[in-house]
């Protein structure tokens, strides 16, 4: 047993592991920096997104230990982009081992072949105290407790979106286990950010261990694709949990269910409440049939038998019987939750076989542009349930036996869902005219939204001022897909006006840029105009990404 401390410093390093009755104390101002060095990471037999296998050790290990403390305020840098290139390349799904197995039809196994460092495992331990440090650039899964009994993470904090863009950077994961209590956190990830697992598909029905006894609580999330998640590993079942205290701030999908057809595990005896979600598309997204290329792996005919790895056969093993493959979410609880400027209310699908059984909906109040679905549900009450859109639309019930649904307000009877970051792009305009202090680029969505620094949001149209000044940057995300991806939307403004947009979804752009004369030409404009009376160059585009840029100035009012 003992103490580890460092003098302040960055110390570059191999895998660690932790022992028995030590405390490894990260104070502020050291560093422990993942060389990026594959050999540095000896694969140990551990399980790795629901399946057992030989993966690469993290930087940070607690493998097999009791009685151990990692805590400070330092930081745990996974240095990740190495092994973010090697899965999609630069930028995201340019290259990497992502392109080739997509263009093969093995999507489903580029994350097992693809082996990218985690920052910090505890594995088959008990007695964890995960205390105030930061970690940083994860090259996978970020924070893990795999067959874990009483772990204590308390105040960590999560940033995976630095210089660069992370793949399945998870935030906090709970893995088949149980006693797990995790509170005061903040996380920015690109993926689920406080999600709890229980294995995958054959083998995770083989182990067949739950995740149970566990609270998440006192919680922020950021950028990412959940505030709190359920799945997709499912197998081993989850219970008597309990998930309270969390607020979402831009974070793409709000309360996120995750499995499939053949997952299995029964998912009972769960409340959420006391959570209050901001800019989330989807408060509410149980999609139990999810993600067909990731979900049901199929080994192409033209695979050589003798060249097929051994966890690919894992991981195509028939669930028999089929019955048992079909996962099982009952006796849900959701009390005392909002959810305003959001897309989608309402997005379930769960299984004709097995319906999603006896929700217990209180004292939630959502606003929404759209309703949403729910298919395949049993028995489900709603108490002080509100449910606001533009039109007091309703949600379109499938297979619905005895579900009640929320109490329906239109928007122009039941107020707007604006709140003080909502902004009429010409009020914006007019403050710019009364010398208020405003960004050198502010942009505003479809919705009369301004969109902030790190929002994660998807927007049809985007209008974007600029004003003078020094050269400038805003960076947003928006989710790919189904949101298994959420992406970076960059504005820049340099010298002369220049302006680049680089991202991966197609939007309709509208610039007004603040000059003092017309420019004679706007290269890489789909069609511009000068305003002479307001001193404004108006931009329009469509595009994911692109560069426009003014020529010479005219002391002459011209357009395009």
């Amino acid at each position: 047993g003992g103490v580890v401390t460092f003098p302040r410093g960055v110390y570059l390093s191999g895998a660690i592991f932790v022992k028995s009755n030590v405390e490894l104390r990260i104070d502020e101002g050291v560093v422990l920096m993942a060389v990026q060095d594959d050999s540095a990471f000896p694969d140990i037999w551990t399980r790795v997104a629901g399946i057992e296998m030989y993966w690469p050790a993290a930087l940070v290990n607690i493998y097999q230990e009791k009685n151990v403390r990692i805590t400070g305020k330092g930081v745990i840098d996974g240095n990740g982009k190495y092994w973010w290139d090697k899965f999609w390349g630069d930028p995201p799904r340019s290259g990497g081992m992502w392109t080739g197995y997509n263009a093969r039809g093995i999507r489903w196994a580029v994350d097992y072949d693809c082996k990218r460092v985690r920052a910090l495992v505890v594995y088959d331990s008990e007695d964890v105290l995960l205390k105030d440090f930061t970690v940083k650039r994860s090259g996978f899964w970020t924070v893990t407790m795999t067959y874990c009994s009483r772990v204590h993470v308390d105040g960590v904090v999560i940033r995976n979106n630095i210089g660069g863009f992370g793949p399945s950077s998870d935030g906090i994961n709970t893995d088949s286990s149980s006693d797990i209590l995790v509170e005061y956190c903040d996380i920015d990830c690109n993926d689920d950010n406080l999600c709890i697992k229980a294995g995958r598909d054959a083998d995770g029905l083989r182990v067949n261990r739950p995740s149970k006894n566990i609270v998440y609580r006192n919680s922020v999330t950021r950028a990412g694709h959940g505030l709190f998640t359920l799945g997709s590993e499912t197998s081993g079942g989850m219970e008597n949990i309990e998930v309270y205290g969390l607020k979402a701030e831009g974070t793409s999908t709000g309360i996120r269910f995750k499995s499939a057809k053949v997952r299995g595990g029964v998912i009972k005896d769960i409340w959420f409440h006391d959570i209050e979600m901001k800019r989330v598309a989807n408060p509410f997204h149980f999609e139990l049939d999810w993600y067909s290329a990731y979900s049901y792996p199929h080994i192409p005919e033209d695979f050589p038998p003798d060249s097929i790895p051994g966890h690919w056969k894992v991981l195509t093993l028939p669930v028999t019987p089929a019955e048992k493959g079909i996962p099982e979410f009952s006796r849900l609880k959701f009390s005392h939750i909002s959810a305003v400027q959001a897309n989608t209310a309402f997005h379930v699908n769960a299984f004709q076989e097995k319906p999603m059984r006896d929700l217990i909906w209180e004292d939630i109040r959502i606003e929404a542009e759209k309703a949403g679905f729910i298919n395949h549900a049993r028995d489900w009450t709603m108490q002080n349930v509100t449910l606001t859109t533009p039109s007091g639309g309703r949600i379109e019930l499938k297979d619905c036996i005895n579900v009640q649904v929320p109490d329906y307000v239109s928007r122009q009877e039941g107020g707007t869902d604006e709140t003080d970051e909502s902004v009429d792009f010409n009020a914006l305009l007019g403050m710019k005219k009364q010398n208020m202090q405003l960004s050198r680029i502010s942009a505003v969505s479809d919705r009369n939204r301004l969109i902030g620094s790190d929002d994660t949001l998807y927007s049809e149209v985007i209008r974007v001022m600029i004003l003078p000044g020094e050269d400038g940057e805003l960076t947003f995300f928006e989710p790919l897909g189904d949101g298994f991806y959420v992406v970076p939307v960059t504005i820049k403004v340099g010298p002369q006006k220049s302006l680049t947009v680089a991202g991966e979804r197609n939007h309709r752009w509208i610039f007004f840029m603040d000059m003092e004369y017309p420019p004679a030409e706007v290269r890489g404009a789909d069609e511009w105009h000068y305003h002479p009376e307001q001193n404004w160059l108006e931009v329009k585009r469509e595009g994911t990404s692109f560069e426009i840029r003014t020529g010479r100035r005219s002391r002459q009012p011209i357009g395009g």
